[in-house]
C-alpha cells in the first residue's frame, strides 16, 4: 500500500524538501515520520511548502559553495595510496572508490562519500591518476591519486650486449686518434727528406773541381 508525503529533509535516491513522493506506508510510518524526513500530505501540511522551498533554496546554495571550495582544494592534493606488489611492480588486488575515499580522510581529514568518487574500473597499477569527483549537480573536480608499493620495487639492469657496445666505444676512438697523429707526423718525415738532399750537393762539388783540375797537371808537365 502506497501513501502520499511531503519530504522535509533530502533523501537520496528519493528527492528533497518540498517533494511530494509516494512511498510504501510502512516506511513512512516506520522511518520517515519517526525521523522527521517527511509529514503526511494533508490540506494543512501543503502550507509547509513554500517554508520548505526556501529552505531547500538555502541548503542547496550553502552545498554549491562548499563543493566549489572543496574542488579548488583538492586539485592542489595528491592522495597517496599504499599497496601491496611484487617486486615486479604488479599489484595484488585494485584501488577501489572506498580505499581513496579512507586516505582522504585519513591523510587530509576529508570526509567524502565514496559515491562521489568516479572511477571507470578499480586501479590495478602503480602509477598516478587523474580521478573524476562528482560533488555536485554543477560542480566537479579532479583529484591526483599516487598508487605506491609498500615494498621497493625492482628496477630491471640494461641487456649485456648494450654493456658491450658501449665498451667498443672508446677503442674505435683510440684507432681514429692514432690515424690522425700517424697523418699529421708525414709532413715531418718529408721535411727531414728535403733538408739532407742540400747537403749531399755540397759534398759532390769538391769531387768535381777535382777532376777539373787534372788537364791543368797534364798541360804543365808537357
Amino acid at each position: 500500500m502506497k501513501t502520499e508525503v511531503i519530504l522535509t529533509g533530502h533523501i537520496v535516491g528519493l528527492g528533497a524538501e518540498s517533494d511530494q513522493v509516494k512511498v510504501a506506508a510502512g516506511y513512512a510510518r516506520n522511518f520517515l515520520f519517526p525521523q522527521r524526513l517527511a509529514i503526511p500530505l494533508t490540506q494543512a501540511n501543503k502550507k509547509q511548502i513554500e517554508v520548505l522551498r526556501r529552505r531547500r533554496a538555502e541548503r542547496e546554495a550553502h552545498e554549491f559553495n562548499t563543493m566549489s571550495e572543496l574542488a579548488k582544494g583538492v586539485s592542489k592534493l595528491i592522495c597517496v595510496v599504499k599497496v601491496k606488489a611484487g617486486e615486479d611492480g604488479k599489484m595484488f588486488g585494485a584501488v577501489t572508490a572506498g580505499m581513496i575515499a579512507d586516505e582522504l580522510k585519513h591523510q587530509f581529514d576529508i570526509a567524502l562519500d565514496k559515491r562521489k568518487i568516479h572511477l571507470e574500473h578499480p586501479i590495478r597499477a602503480l602509477g598516478d591518476y587523474d580521478v573524476e569527483l562528482n560533488l555536485h549537480a554543477e560542480v566537479k573536480g579532479t583529484l591526483k591519486v599516487r598508487v605506491e608499493s609498500t615494498t621497493p620495487v625492482t628496477v630491471a639492469e640494461p641487456a649485456p650486449e648494450a654493456k658491450v657496445e658501449e665498451g667498443k666505444r672508446p677503442r674505435t676512438e683510440k684507432r681514429g686518434h692514432g690515424r690522425h697523429e700517424a697523418e699529421t707526423a708525414k709532413p715531418e718525415k718529408v721535411e727531414a727528406s728535403a733538408e739532407k738532399k742540400p747537403r749531399a750537393a755540397k759534398a759532390e762539388k769538391p769531387h768535381r773541381a777535382a777532376k777539373a783540375s787534372k788537364p791543368e797537371r797534364k798541360e804543365k808537365a808537357e
